[in-house]
C-alpha cells in the first residue's frame, strides 16, 4: 500500500447558482414574486460582464489608452425551449381547490392526488440505496459479552455529535493498491480468507468484532473481555437443561446471581467511564481557562500597545502642534507692527542655508524622497558576524593595501624622445639657470657705519577734560579769564616801563646818536604794541561772545536732545507697551481655547470612564450570571438523575409488589370474576365512546342542512350579480 498526500483546497461555494430556479427540481421559491426576483439577479449578475480586448492598444500600459473594455454578454444561456414561468401555478391552483372542498361541501370538486417521482432502485437512482455490508457470522454472539466499546456517546444527541465533529484537515493521506506489495509498507495487517468447517464453532470468530486499532492489538482491557467471554461459556455450559423441570429453580437463581453479577460488572464499567470522562473533562476546563488566560493577556497586550501607539500619536501631534504654533507665534511677533517684508531675492541665492538650496520639509518638499529604495539590506552590514564574514571573504590587498610609487614616464622609445617631454626638460634648464643667475647676482648687505639710533619722545599725556559748566559758573569763568587776560597786559606794560626807566640812560645814548630812527622806531614800536594790545582785547571779546553763544547754543541743544530723546523713549515703550498688549490677548486666547479643548477632552474622557465601568460591570454581570446557570444546571442535571435513579427503584419495587399481587390475584381470579372485569372495562371505556361517537354524528347530521342552505343563498346571490353585470355576445347584439 503505498501512501499518497492530496491537498484540499477550500473553494468558494456559493448558496444557489444563478439558473437554479429553472433547472433544479429541489430549487423552491416562495412566490412569483421571488421568481421576478431570482431572474432579475441571474440577468444583472457580474458573470455576464466581459472583458473585450482592444486590438490597437493591447499592450498599453497607458491610462487613457486602455487595454480592454468591459461589455455586457447579450447572449442568454438558458435555451429557448426551457419555460421561464413559476413553476408554482400547479401547487397554488391545487391549494385553492383544497381550501375550496374543506370550506365547501362540493362532491364534484375533485382534489388531484400529488404525483412523486419513483425511484429507479436497479438503474439511475441505485446510488441512493447503497449500503456497507453486515458482516455474517455462523452462530449467534450473546448480547451479554461486550467485544468493542463504541467510539460515539449513544446517548449522546445529534446536534451535540455534529458539533463534536473534528474539521476536516486541509491534507489527507489517500491509500492506492500496488502490484508488489512489501511487508514494511504494508499499514493494516493482512487478514486472509477462511473456511469454517460445517458443525465447528471455533473461538476465534467471536473476536471477528476487532479489528487493527479498534481492540487490536489486544490490551489489558480485551484480555480482560476475552477472559469473561469464556467464563460466561463455561457457566452457560453448567446450567442446567431445560427439559429438567426439577432444575427450574436452580437455573432460576443461577441466572439471576449471573445477571447480578453483569451489572455489578456494568456499574464498574460505567463508573469507571465516568472517572475517565470526568478527567477528560478536568482536562478541557483547564485547558479552556489556559486559553482564556492566554487569550486574555493576547488582547491586554493588544489594547495596551494600541494605547500606547495612540498615546505617542497624541504625543507627537501635540508636539507638532507646539512647533507649529511657536512658529506661528514668532512669525506673528515679527508682523505685530504689521510691517510687511518683501522677498529679497538676492539675499535667499546668496545664502546656501535658504529655501531657495535647502527647502523646509513642512512645506511639502522631500529631497531624499524615494530614498529608501537604494538602502542595502543585508545580514553582512545588518550583524556583527555578518560584517566578519564579510570580512573574512576580501582579498589580502583590500585589508592591507600595498602603494607603490608611481614610476615617471620617460616617453622613450627607441631613442625617440617626444615634442612634450622635450619640452619640459627645455623649461626645467631654462628655469634653474635663471634662479641659479638671480642667487648669484644678489650679494649680502652690508652693516650700516654711520646707523644711530633715535629714541622716540616720550608722549605727553591725555588732555584732561572738564564737565561743562552751568551758565553762572560759565559767566563767572568767562569774567575771570577776560580780568586775567586785562591784568595780564597791565603786567606787561608795567614790564616795559620799567625797563625803559632802568634803560633811560642808553635810550638817551641811543637817542643822541639816532634820536630820529630810535624816536620813530619806538614810536613805531609804541604803536604796534598798542595796536596789538587793541587787536587782543577785540579778540577777548569776540571770544566772549563766541564762548557765550556757543554756551547758549549748547543749552539749547542739550533741551533739545533731551526733548527727543524723551519723546523717542516714549514712543517706544508706547510700542512695547501694545506690543506686550497684544502677546497677552493672543496668550488670553490661546489658554481659553486650550481650556476650552481640555474641558472636551475632561467630559470625553469622563464619558469613556463611565461606559468603561458599565462595560466591566455588565460583563463581570454575565460571567456571574453564567457561572450561576452552570452551576444550576449542574445541581438541577445532579437532582434529576438523582430522582430519576430514586424514580425508577420505587418504581421498580411498586411493579415488583404489583406483580406480586396480580400474580396472586391471578391464581385466584374465577370465571365470574373474569366476566365482571370484562363487564367494566366495556361499561368504562367502550360504551362512553360510543356514545360520544353517535352524538357527534347526530350534531354533524343536524349542521348539515344549515351548511347546504346557506351555500345555497350564496350561489344564487353570486349567480344573480354575475347574470347582471355580464354582457350580451357579439352577435345578439343589435345592428
Amino acid at each position: 500500500m503505498a501512501t499518497q498526500t492530496q491537498t484540499l483546497r477550500k473553494p468558494g461555494f456559493q448558496p444557489a447558482r444563478r439558473h437554479d430556479y429553472l433547472y433544479d427540481p429541489l430549487h423552491v421559491v416562495a412566490s412569483e414574486r421571488d421568481h421576478a426576483r431570482a431572474t432579475f439577479k441571474s440577468h444583472t449578475s457580474t458573470d455576464r460582464v466581459k472583458r473585450v480586448p482592444l486590438y490597437p492598444t493591447m499592450f498599453s500600459e497607458l491610462r487613457h489608452h486602455p487595454r480592454f473594455q468591459m461589455r455586457l454578454d447579450v447572449t442568454d444561456p438558458v435555451p429557448k425551449f426551457i419555460s421561464r414561468q413559476w413553476r408554482g401555478y400547479q401547487n397554488q391552483a391545487r391549494e385553492a381547490m383544497i381550501r375550496h372542498t374543506t370550506f365547501n361541501f362540493d362532491p364534484s370538486v375533485q382534489v388531484p392526488a400529488k404525483a412523486y417521482s419513483s425511484a429507479d432502485v436497479g438503474g439511475a437512482d441505485r446510488y441512493k440505496f447503497f449500503k456497507r455490508p453486515i458482516i455474517p457470522f455462523l452462530q449467534q454472539i450473546p448480547p451479554e459479552v461486550l467485544l468493542a466499546t463504541a467510539r460515539q456517546d449513544p446517548l449522546a444527541a445529534q446536534e451535540q455529535l455534529r458539533v463534536e465533529r473534528a474539521p476536516t484537515p486541509p491534507t489527507k493521506n489517500m491509500m492506492t493498491q500496488t502490484d508488489y506489495r512489501d511487508s514494511e509498507a504494508q499499514t493494516d495487517p493482512y487478514t486472509p480468507e477462511y473456511v469454517v468447517r460445517p458443525g465447528s464453532a471455533p473461538e476465534l470468530l467471536t473476536l471477528a468484532t476487532l479489528s487493527y486499532g479498534r481492540g487490536l492489538p489486544a490490551g489489558l482491557a480485551e484480555v480482560e473481555m476475552i477472559e469473561r467471554a469464556r467464563a460466561k461459556r463455561a457457566w452457560e455450559s453448567t446450567l442446567p437443561p431445560l427439559s429438567d423441570v426439577s432444575q427450574l429453580d436452580k437455573r432460576r437463581k443461577m441466572m439471576d446471581e449471573m445477571e447480578r453479577k453483569e451489572w455489578t460488572l456494568r456499574e464498574q464499567e460505567i463508573e469507571k467511564l465516568q472517572e475517565a470522562r470526568l478527567e477528560v473533562l478536568k482536562q478541557l476546563l483547564k485547558k479552556r481557562e489556559e486559553n482564556h488566560a492566554e487569550l486574555n493577556i493576547k488582547r491586554l497586550d493588544k489594547l495596551w500597545s494600541k494605547k500606547q501607539k495612540e498615546k505617542e500619536a497624541k504625543i507627537k501631534k501635540i508636539r507638532n502642534e507646539h512647533i507649529k504654533t511657536i512658529r506661528k507665534l514668532t512669525g506673528k511677533r515679527a508682523k505685530v507692527e504689521g510691517k510687511l517684508e518683501r522677498r529679497d531675492v538676492i539675499q535667499d541665492f546668496s545664502n546656501y542655508g535658504s529655501q531657495t538650496y535647502a527647502p523646509l520639509t513642512r512645506i511639502g518638499m522631500f529631497l531624499d524622497r524615494g530614498s529608501e529604495q537604494f538602502v542595502v539590506k543585508s545580514k553582512h552590514l545588518s550583524t556583527y558576524q555578518g560584517l566578519l564574514e564579510l570580512e573574512a571573504s576580501l582579498p589580502d590587498f583590500v585589508t592591507n593595501p600595498r602603494i607603490k610609487a608611481p614610476k615617471p614616464r620617460t616617453g622613450v622609445k627607441a631613442g625617440f624622445i617626444k615634442r612634450k617631454d622635450r619640452q619640459e626638460n627645455e623649461l626645467k634648464d631654462m628655469y634653474q639657470t635663471i634662479k641659479f643667475e638671480q642667487t648669484k647676482g644678489e650679494e649680502q648687505p652690508k652693516p650700516l657705519r654711520f646707523l644711530q639710533k633715535i629714541e622716540k619722545p616720550i608722549p605727553r599725556p591725555p588732555t584732561p577734560s572738564v564737565d561743562v559748566p552751568s551758565e553762572e559758573e560759565e559767566e563767572r569763568e568767562l569774567a575771570t579769564i577776560f580780568l586775567q587776560q586785562v591784568i595780564r597786559g597791565r603786567a606787561i606794560q608795567n614790564m616795559i616801563f620799567e625797563g625803559k626807566e632802568k634803560r633811560m640812560e642808553l635810550i638817551k645814548e641811543l637817542r643822541s646818536t639816532h634820536a630820529l630812527q630810535d624816536a620813530e622806531h619806538a614810536m613805531k614800536l609804541q604803536e604796534k604794541q598798542a595796536t596789538l594790545a587793541l587787536q587782543r582785547q577785540r579778540r577777548l571779546h569776540e571770544h566772549k561772545e563766541f564762548l557765550v553763544d556757543e554756551a547758549l547754543s549748547q543749552m539749547e541743544g542739550a533741551s533739545l536732545g533731551d526733548m527727543a530723546d524723551f519723546l523717542s523713549k516714549e514712543l517706544i515703550r508706547l510700542q512695547e507697551e501694545r506690543r506686550i498688549h497684544a502677546f497677552s490677548m493672543l496668550a488670553e486666547r490661546q489658554r481659553r481655547i486650550r481650556e476650552a479643548e481640555e474641558s472636551g477632552r475632561r467630559q470625553v474622557e469622563e464619558r469613556r470612564r463611565r461606559e468603561e465601568d458599565e462595560i466591566f460591570k455588565q460583563v463581570v454581570k454575565v460571567h456571574q450570571n453564567s457561572v450561576q446557570t452552570y452551576l444550576e444546571d449542574i445541581i438541577m442535571g445532579s437532582v434529576d438523575n438523582t430522582a430519576d435513579l430514586q424514580a425508577r427503584s420505587e418504581i421498580m419495587e411498586t411493579a415488583e409488589k404489583i406483580n406480586d399481587i396480580a400474580y396472586d390475584i391471578e391464581d385466584k381470579r374465577t370465571q365470574l370474576d373474569s366476566e365482571e372485569i370484562v363487564a367494566d372495562l366495556v361499561h368504562c371505556f367502550l360504551i362512553p365512546e360510543v356514545q360520544k361517537t353517535t352524538m357527534r354524528e347526530k350534531v354533524k347530521r343536524s349542521q348539515r342542512k344549515y351548511l347546504i342552505a346557506a351555500h345555497n343563498e350564496i350561489n344564487k346571490d353570486s349567480e344573480n350579480t354575475i347574470s347582471m353585470n355580464a354582457k350580451a355576445p357579439k352577435s345578439e347584439q343589435p345592428k
